[in-house]
């Protein structure tokens, strides 16, 4: 029999502040992002691909009017703009050993804090491993608080699958979930991948996503490894 051809297209993700789930592994994150100051004006915010920061960013953006760009888009032309509001620089350590990229931060930063404007930083670990090689980005990165986004509990895990197949539009079996919660390893972008993976499978073959297919991939996975 034939298979489907399939395509891998973009899921809609939804960023809103009802999409995300808070338990205990993010709860202090979420906090400190609804705080209405932030020590120095500014907050570090770290966790592994796929936690929920860029999530995160976006819930502030909305409710601050903050604008969010990756570090390395940031431009000399663009610096003055961005730091007349709230703001939100994705991914530091991208940036990380790039002496042009990382003179633009230092200026955004101290731009954006001298006009009183929030600055809001994201990267995968805690801000000291994030690479910075100019020192003085170094130093007042380090003196930023600073919030990470935990492994996954539970609760957190379910949550963040289910989230995943909605934003495929994805409506897996009941079990399907609690299954793959208990057996899959614990990360954020393993749901990521395993739900791509099922999406994929699901489409070529014409098979629902069921109890059945979550164990055919989890058992194909450990045949790989």
């Amino acid at each position: 029999m034939a298979r489907q051809l399939s395509f891998d297209l973009p899921a809609k993700t939804a960023l809103g502040r009802e999409d995300f789930f808070v338990s205990p592994a993010n709860a202090l994150a979420v906090a400190m992002i609804s705080a209405t100051t932030w020590p120095g004006g500014k907050l570090a915010l770290s966790g592994p691909a796929g936690s929920g920061k860029t999530h995160l960013a976006h819930v502030w953006a909305g409710e601050t009017g903050a604008r969010i760009i990756p570090a390395h888009k940031v431009t000399e032309a663009a610096i003055p703009d961005l730091a007349s509001a709230p703001v939100a620089v994705e991914d530091v350590p991208a940036i990380a050993g790039d002496a042009a990229r990382e003179a633009l931060l230092f200026h955004l930063h101290n731009l954006a804090l001298a006009q009183g404007q929030p600055l809001l930083l994201t990267g995968r670990g805690a801000p000291s491993t994030w690479g910075i090689a100019l020192p003085d980005l170094a130093s007042r990165i380090a003196a930023a608080h600073h919030v990470g986004l935990e492994a996954p509990d539970d609760a957190l895990l379910c949550a963040v699958l289910a989230k995943l197949f909605t934003d495929r539009q994805l409506n897996p079996k009941p079990d399907v979930i609690p299954y793959l919660a208990r057996h899959m390893m614990r990360s954020f972008e393993e749901a990521a991948r395993i739900v791509g993976q099922l999406d994929m499978i699901a489409l070529a073959e014409k098979r629902e996503i069921n109890r059945a297919l979550a164990v055919t991939l989890l058992n194909r996975d450990r045949t790989d490894d």
